[in-house]
């Protein structure tokens, strides 16, 4: 019946706030699996397997020869990594709780805070997951050599960005038509299976072929990657610019779908 509000300094509600992200970060983790470890796992196996479908069509189709020359483990984890750090970032953004979920209905929690802990967590999984594949690499079969290793890594954070900002724009379209939404998803992780340039470099295409591919930023950003990760690669056609410039935009579009899509979404629309 009484309440007694006490007013916080900037710095308690910071940290009020981070241990808030961390806690619900930790709990979209282990929402899949009740075992972390199971679920990094499952995770690993997910790109290795990934990793040896790529290995075999590249190899069927007689295109390995034309990788770069240098680790071919390397060339197909700068794709298949910056992929999947993509396609499940935009996944659990776009799945984070919506406004009228069970989990809203707490006090201390915000849908700000549960899009936050969704990007957090598949960071965590994705980069544990490079790390693990990458350092089993290193030990069991040859030493690996990354060119520049911090503005590879950089890049691998736009990808991260960038499935953020289109999870938003998900997101906040989902309460209006689920269904669209979900065949919306699948479609553009389908098309990016082949339009992102994971199985082949900017440099060995032509101008023509270029321009089916240049439209998207996940393209450029797959490029730069391998720009920074082999020392005898250089990007000609594609840029680091580009995919900012295009995640900025995504991203405010999507926090306005959201912005707008929270001030008007009814639980009663789950039912429908």
């Amino acid at each position: 019946m009484f309440h007694h509000d006490t007013r916080k300094s900037s710095l308690m509600a910071a940290v009020t706030l981070s241990e808030l992200i961390f806690h619900s970060t930790v709990r979209s983790v282990r929402q899949g699996h009740g075992n972390a470890v199971y679920g990094l796992l499952i995770n690993v196996f997910q790109t290795a397997a990934m990793l040896l479908v790529f290995y075999f069509v590249m190899t069927l189709i007689g295109m390995r020869g034309s990788a770069l020359r240098g680790n071919y483990f390397l060339y197909m984890m700068t794709g298949i990594s910056v992929f999947m750090a993509h396609t499940k970032t935009m996944g659990a953004v776009s799945s984070a709780g919506a406004a009228t979920s069970q989990m809203q209905q707490h006090g201390p929690m915000t849908t700000a805070v549960s899009i936050a802990s969704a990007a957090l967590g598949a960071l965590y999984l994705q980069v544990l997951t490079m790390a693990v594949l990458l350092y089993g690499y290193h030990v069991l079969v040859t030493p690996l050599t990354i060119s520049q290793p911090v503005p590879a890594m950089g890049m691998v954070l736009m990808a991260w960005a960038y499935g953020v900002a289109l999870g938003l724009v998900l997101l906040g379209l989902r309460p209006w038509a689920p269904r669209l939404v979900q065949i919306l998803q699948a479609v553009y992780t389908r098309a990016s299976m082949f339009a992102s340039g994971k199985m082949f470099v900017a440099n060995s295409l032509s101008y023509s072929l270029l321009q089916f591919f240049d439209w998207n930023p996940l393209f450029h950003i797959i490029d730069q990657v391998r720009g920074f990760t082999f020392i005898n690669y250089n990007p000609h056609h594609t840029s680091w610019e580009y995919p900012v410039y295009v995640s900025l935009a995504v991203a405010m579009i999507g926090m306005m779908a959201e912005f707008y899509t929270r001030r008007r979404v009814s639980a009663s629309w789950s039912a429908r």
